[in-house]
């Protein structure tokens, strides 16, 4: 049941009975609590500029760059350090869809990707996600 779940659907999801497995539903509404979770779920409008089984990407509503494309897994990973060994396939899927995305918007010169992590990291959302950032020069160190 666990790994149907986000192909179950939405309104299948809300009528899963909290006793069948507690932690299924948790897990699932924790996605659901951020920003990108709701996105994820459509309540959240977003410019999605790609979108597939297992990521989307969408402009960031706060841009550093003039390309500010956000690449997040549909599966919750809280942050890079909670990744799993099983969230490998996911993992390689994100920075791979990431360079598709930094060529649908013509970086061809060249982009930052950037993962956050935690708060030292600055990580402002806790849902993984990768920032590609371009259309301009990047300076080094970041920050």
């Amino acid at each position: 049941i666990m790994a149907s779940l986000p192909s179950i659907g939405r309104a299948f999801a809300r009528r899963i009975p909290r006793a069948l497995n507690p932690g299924l539903l948790s897990r699932f509404q924790r996605q659901n609590s951020t920003v990108f979770g709701q996105i994820l779920e459509g309540k959240i409008p977003a410019t999605i500029v790609h979108e597939d089984e297992k990521c989307i990407a969408f402009k960031d509503v706060q841009p550093q760059a003039p390309v500010h494309i956000l690449v997040i897994p549909r599966k919750h990973i809280k942050g890079i350090s909670d990744a799993e060994e099983e969230d490998r396939d996911v993992l390689g899927h994100l920075l791979l869809t990431a360079k598709e995305v930094a060529k649908s918007q013509n970086l061809e010169k060249g982009y930052r990707l950037v993962i956050n992590d935690g708060n030292d990291g600055a990580q402002s959302v806790y849902h993984l996600h990768v920032h590609v950032l371009g259309g301009r020069q990047m300076t080094w160190p970041p920050g």
